[in-house]
C-alpha cells in the first residue's frame, strides 16, 4: 500500500480530508457539464480524484509534487495514463485534452490567481471552473462593484463568466490545516464571445486603475491620454466602483482619447 504524501509548504499544500465536501465540488461541475473532459489541478492525495474516476467524465490529473503523481498511480493503476507530472501553468491544455475542457481543483493558494489567469487565457475553451480557494480570494473573485475586496481578478473573471460563491470551508477540513478559511466557487462561461473593445487594452486599464486604486481613475491612468483636460465622469470615480460594463465604457473612451 502506497504511503500516504506529505503536504508540501513550498507548494502551497493542505490536503483536503473530508469526503463530503470533496464530493460536493465535484458535484458542482458535473451537474453543470459532465460530459467535457476535465483536467484537475493539484490532485494531492487525490480526495477529488477519487470521484472523478467514479464518474464518466474523462480527466487528467496534474501535480508538480512527484511523491504525489506516484501515490496516485500506485493507488489507482487503471487511471496511471490520466495522473501527470506537469505543471498546469506551463502545460498546454489544448493539446493534452482538445478543444473544450473544465478546470476543478483544491487549488494551491499560492498560485489560484495564476490558476485564474490561465483559465481566462482559455475562456473560448473553459466553460466551467470549480474551486477551492482561500475565502478572502474566493470572496474578491464573486464580489460585486463597491467592495473594498472588488479588485482585477473579479472585473477580468466577470467580464466572461458568471461566478458563484458556493460554500465556506473550515480550516479542519484540511490536513495540515491552513491559517485561513476557505472557500469554493463556480465560475460558468457567460455569452459574451468578445469585449466590443480591444481585449489587452481593457485588461491593461483594469489592472493599470487597480495597481492605484487609492487614487482617482483620472490619476492612474492619465499617461494614456494626449490632453489630460479631457473630462468623463467615470475618470473621477475609483476603480472599485466602476462595473465591468462601466470599465468597458472607460475604455472604449480611453481608445479613442489616447496617445498615438
Amino acid at each position: 500500500m502506497a504511503q500516504p504524501v506529505r503536504a508540501k509548504k513550498h507548494l502551497g499544500q493542505h490536503f483536503l480530508n473530508d469526503n463530503t465536501i470533496a464530493e460536493n465540488i465535484v458535484k458542482a461541475l458535473i451537474e453543470k457539464d459532465a460530459n467535457t473532459p476535465i483536467i484537475e489541478v493539484g490532485p494531492g492525495t487525490g480526495v477529488l480524484t477519487q470521484h472523478l474516476i467514479l464518474g464518466k467524465t474523462p480527466f487528467f490529473a496534474l501535480d508538480v509534487d512527484a511523491e504525489s503523481v506516484e501515490f496516485l498511480k500506485k493507488t489507482y493503476p487503471s487511471e496511471e495514463s490520466k495522473i501527470l507530472l506537469q505543471d498546469f501553468l506551463k502545460t498546454d491544455l489544448v493539446k493534452l485534452a482538445g478543444p473544450k475542457f473544465n478546470i476543478i481543483g483544491n487549488f494551491p493558494y499560492n498560485i489560484s490567481s495564476q490558476i485564474m489567469f490561465k483559465v481566462l487565457d482559455h475562456k473560448n475553451e473553459v466553460d466551467y471552473a470549480v474551486g477551492m480557494f482561500q475565502k478572502e480570494v474566493a470572496m474578491r473573485i464573486a464580489e460585486k462593484p463597491g467592495s473594498k475586496v472588488y479588485g482585477i481578478l473579479s472585473v477580468l473573471l466577470q467580464a466572461y463568466y458568471d461566478i458563484e460563491y458556493l460554500f465556506t470551508v473550515h480550516e479542519n477540513a484540511f490536513t495540515p490545516p491552513p491559517k485561513v478559511k476557505s472557500a469554493v466557487i463556480r465560475l460558468q462561461r457567460n455569452s459574451v464571445k468578445q469585449l466590443p473593445v480591444d481585449e489587452m487594452l481593457f485588461k491593461s486599464v483594469v489592472k493599470t486603475a487597480f495597481n492605484q486604486r487609492r487614487k482617482t481613475i483620472r490619476n492612474s491612468v492619465r499617461t494614456l491620454f494626449n490632453d489630460n483636460s479631457i473630462r468623463h465622469p467615470l475618470l473621477d470615480k475609483r476603480p472599485e466602483q466602476l462595473s465591468v460594463e462601466q470599465f468597458i465604457e472607460l475604455t472604449q473612451f480611453i481608445a479613442e482619447n489616447s496617445k498615438a
